[in-house]
């Protein structure tokens, strides 16, 4: 008897302590490993993002596709803060807002050229449009899927202007994006993928995106060296039809790390390999994210 007792001990011993281990680890769990674009809050939590993109260019691809040299180099950069919150007991629907800063210069200039913001015939600069948005989960079964809908209200009147500076779409945009990601089962590999989908419309002649369609599938696959930090590669497609037609594929890599148990930074870099009516530049991307 006193052997049987002594054995039972130990099997409850050892599962305590694998149990232990167990919610040990999922507490190691950082909010780049949780918090994925495919994940939505809990009521009462705030998920604060500012990303910044810098695309610069000396090509582009015409119609057939052919690459042309433009003859200097343009630069765009958009800086883009996004709130969300959720408000749901069961986690399964967020609201938020998504407001951009655009800054581009032509002409030839440097690509740190739009962070100078003076004022000349070849800078433009300015707030381009602001975005409503909510975030939800379709299934309740399912809490890696979700998607996010948001209005694009622009606040630019003029696209490009006499000296040929281009500075944000003018019309309307209705823009859908959908996320889902796998862990495998080790916990050091994770795919994430989106589809982007918008439709432009607003005033007859006033924007060149008017009356299109954009469809964008992205692949990241990431891989997390520890706990707090993870290195990505990633793919993208874009193609516009409707009225205007263009697209391009992109690749890229980066990496992510939870400075603190609520902030994390981001930094991405990619490269247009190929297009139609697009241009074939380079983006740098640099971003902070508050989670709490």
């Amino acid at each position: 008897m006193k052997i049987k007792y002594i054995a039972l001990a130990i099997v409850l011993l050892v599962s305590f302590k694998g149990f232990s281990q167990e919610e040990a680890n999922q507490e190691e769990k950082s909010n780049i490993q949780t918090y994925t674009p495919s994940k939505l809050l809990s009521k009462g939590q705030w998920d604060i993002k500012w990303g910044n993109n810098l695309y610069t260019q000396t090509e582009s691809a015409n119609s057939n596709g052919d690459v042309k040299s433009d003859g200097g180099r343009s630069n765009f950069f958009t800086s883009t803060v996004e709130v969300f919150t959720g408000i749901s007991e069961n986690s399964r629907f967020n609201i938020g807002a998504i407001v951009e800063f655009r800054s581009n210069t032509i002409g030839g200039r440097q690509a740190l050229s739009v962070f100078s913001f003076e004022d000349t015939n070849t800078d433009r600069k300015g707030i381009t449009s602001i975005a409503p948005a909510v975030k939800f989960q379709p299934f309740k079964n399912i809490s890696n899927l979700s998607v996010q809908s948001a209005i694009h209200i622009p606040l630019v009147d003029v696209e490009q202007d006499t000296n040929g500076v281009f500075l944000d779409q003018a019309s309307w945009i209705f823009q859908n994006r959908f996320f889902y990601d796998y862990t495998f089962e080790n916990g050091k590999w994770q795919l994430f993928t989106e589809l982007n989908t918008e439709y432009s419309f607003g005033e007859e002649g006033k924007s060149y995106a008017n009356n299109t369609y954009l469809l964008a599938p992205s692949v990241f696959m990431s891989y997390f060296p520890s706990n707090k930090s993870t290195v990505l590669g990633f793919v993208q497609h874009s193609q516009r039809f409707g009225d205007f037609t263009q697209d391009y594929t992109a690749l890229g890599f980066g990496g992510k790390y939870q400075l603190t148990d609520q902030l994390n930074i981001e930094a991405l870099y990619s490269n247009f390999v190929r297009g139609t009516d697009n241009g074939l530049g380079q983006s740098f991307n640099l971003g902070l994210r508050v989670l709490f």
